[in-house]
């Protein structure tokens, strides 16, 4: 499992509206792509949940690689991005863990991302086991978190060249009650072809 998400920062005063109705025209486009886990169209709407930016920022899972790479330079569908907005940075992410949540069944209309930095010495015991540790309790709590009534989806993934740490959960409910969350956002859409193949519990 890999995960992925470019951040669109739109003006101020920029019509959301035009956002909406993109989504609401072409997020069917990949409801059947291959190697997809699943890909949720989210936005962040100033003013909206604390948001001080408009931002259009779709988030991935990926079970295949290869058709993650073909999206982003093989002409699968990033280039209408890089047409519209320009071309943004496409974060990045190991999958660490993910779960079904007793909401899955149900269309997500929220996310929640928890985006923090991993210590940079976070091995206390000197056995370079410390990184291993913190993401053990990562998972397990994510693994208690995944079981709220509300969760659709809740994923952990790692940046191992920013050594940061992310938790992304798509919510049954309108708004996201995930008290770490740094991000909160909307979900316009849920394309989820290969929801089914993404690994249940640890990834590794």
């Amino acid at each position: 499992m890999h995960a992925k998400q470019y951040e669109i920062t739109l003006p101020a005063d920029y019509d959301m509206g035009v956002i909406r109705r993109r989504v609401a025209v072409g997020g069917h486009v990949l409801d059947d792509r291959a190697g997809l886990g699943l890909k949720a169209y989210v936005i962040r709407e100033r003013g909206v949940e604390g948001s001080p930016v408009n931002q259009y920022a779709p988030f991935y899972l990926w079970n295949d690689t290869g058709a993650m790479a073909r999206f982003l330079v093989g002409g699968g569908g990033f280039q209408n991005i890089v047409r519209d907005f320009g071309r943004p940075v496409a974060r990045h992410w190991a999958g660490v863990a993910c779960h079904a949540g007793p909401a899955r069944a149900t269309a997500p209309r929220a996310a929640s991302r928890r985006l923090t930095p991993i210590p940079a010495d976070p091995d206390t015991d000197g056995t370079g086991l410390g990184l291993s540790a913190l993401i053990e309790r990562e998972t397990a709590h994510l693994r208690t978190l995944a079981a709220h009534d509300g969760v659709h989806t809740a994923a952990l993934a790692v940046d191992p060249h920013h050594w940061q740490l992310l938790r992304f959960v798509l919510w049954a409910d309108s708004a996201a009650p995930d008290e770490e969350a740094t991000e909160r956002y909307e979900v316009l859409h849920l394309s989820a072809p290969g929801i089914g193949e993404l690994p249940e519990g640890r990834a590794w």
